[in-house]
């Protein structure tokens, strides 16, 4: 009776009551002598709670499912299978190495959150955390907590933080979102900055990821991606779980767009200019991608492929509308209902004959004889100044009145789902879920400085 009371206790008691969350390092620093100095099985004092990491309550769900119960607006089950101490460790924190985990298993420093009533309290019923050795295939139930040393410290995070993290950096990083909630945080990301570090690249999104939060223990994550010249909304997650229930979100609303094309929980829409005009003022594309080598066989490019014997071929859909077409170039509003890699550049450029303005990997030959337009009279000053901004980014430059235009591919709205509000349901301890009532969430990301620059030198040339 004890046992079944004190598990109540802990289900209803807030994880943030048990112990302050740390941010969570990634290499030991002394682990050999925290091996020889075993800390004490017994909790409640201060200096106890400060010796030990926090990890987020087990919560055993799976991703895909959850984000097709959220999508398509049903109910459905959120506990789907168990885990071990050793995966929930892994997935908690994807930056550690899998032999450090083991490591700490092997020598018995992880420890998970058990819970005791003290009767005899001034206050009636209290609870005191007490902590026990778990090994790597125990197996966890809802709300159970790990914690590992404190004394892991020194992780990559930190470093990338401390390289980065001079004010300026971590001002004009904070200036970008638009939003933020519990589960996410939304970015108007500048055209010219990468998302994904690779070779060469210093300061991406994922790279300066931590620099988005304060004494948090774990770090956002990106859930999906733009091309690093376009601009506009991006959406990371900032708990291990938003980040699994999101990207499961957009793999899923890809798979519901070739089966029926009627997923709509999930929109994004982006604003283009083009070189030409269609045919038509608006359609649904349906091309698929293949990826081809160059001949250098260095570098790659993707293409229009109908041939079902491709290996890498990707079907992909669009849809697209006209908004206006001025002096030999034309605005349009884009609807990928896929999300493909470049799939946006490709069909504008190999499908509807237009490729985007700055474009110079699927638009080469269009870029060969291009002429800058004049520049109004009236044009904004501020606008046309080129000012430095961190990162090596760059404010100014790059309209239509300039010799080499930047890309002008804008995702200027996306409308997804209350991902914060369905964790909720999915953490409660109610077995069934109903997503039918989620609210939605839109963003809105303004033109960068060089596509409204273009606007108006084209609204000027055409009156």
């Amino acid at each position: 009776m004890a046992m079944r009371t004190a598990a109540l206790l802990f289900r209803r008691r807030p994880a943030a009551a048990i112990a302050a969350p740390k941010r969570l390092e990634k290499y030991v620093a002394g682990l050999s002598t925290a091996a020889r100095h075993d800390a004490t099985d017994v909790g409640g004092g201060e200096g106890n709670k400060n010796r030990w990491v926090e990890l987020p309550p087990f919560t055993p769900f799976d991703a895909n499912t959850a984000a097709r119960a959220i999508l398509r607006g049903y109910g459905g089950e959120g506990a789907c299978s168990k885990a071990t101490a050793i995966r929930w460790v892994r997935r908690c924190c994807p930056h550690l190495p899998a032999s450090l985990i083991q490591k700490l298993f092997r020598l018995r420093k992880v420890k998970k959150n058990l819970v005791t009533v003290d009767t005899s309290s001034t206050d009636g019923i209290a609870e005191q955390l007490r902590l026990r050795r778990v090994s790597a295939k125990d197996e966890l139930v809802p709300g159970d907590i790990l914690f590992l040393p404190v004394n892991i410290q020194e992780s990559s995070v930190a470093e990338k933080t401390k390289k980065f993290g001079n004010r300026n950096e971590i001002d004009f990083l904070r200036s970008l979102e638009i939003y933020r909630d519990r589960a996410i945080i939304a970015l108007n990301k500048p055209p010219g900055m990468p998302v994904q570090g690779g070779v060469g690249i210093k300061s991406s999104i994922d790279i300066l990821a931590p620099m988005f939060e304060d004494g948090s223990s774990e770090t956002p994550r990106l859930v999906h991606r733009l091309d690093r010249d376009c601009s506009g909304v991006l959406v990371l997650g900032r708990t291990q779980l938003s980040a699994s229930i999101m990207h499961a979100i957009f793999r899923e609303k890809t798979a519901d767009a070739l089966a029926d094309g009627t997923q709509q929980v999930l929109q994004r829409k982006y604003v283009a200019l083009v070189i030409g005009r269609p045919r038509h003022p608006k359609g649904l594309l349906s091309a698929p991608l293949a990826k081809v080598v160059l001949q250098d066989g260095k570098s790659d490019r993707l293409t229009v492929c109908a041939g079902s014997n491709t290996a890498s071929l990707q079907d992909a859909l669009t849809e697209y509308c006209v908004i206006e077409s001025c002096h030999g170039y034309t605005w349009l509003e884009l609807f990928p209902r896929t999300g493909r890699k470049h799939q946006l550049r490709v069909h504008c450029a190999e499908v509807l004959g237009t490729p985007i303005v700055g474009d110079y990997k699927y638009g080469r030959q269009a870029h060969q004889n291009w002429m800058p337009l004049h520049m109004p009279q009236t044009s904004d000053e501020e606008m046309l100044k080129k000012r430095k901004l961190p990162f090596g980014l760059a404010l100014g430059g790059g309209s239509v009145g300039e010799e080499l235009p930047q890309l002008h591919l804008h995702c200027k709205q996306m409308v997804l789902p209350n991902i914060s509000a369905a964790m909720q349901q999915l953490q409660s301890s109610d077995a069934k879920h109903d997503f039918s009532d989620l609210d939605k969430l839109s963003f809105v990301a303004p033109l960068p400085l060089h596509m409204q620059l273009s606007w108006k030198i084209l609204n000027s040339i055409g009156k």
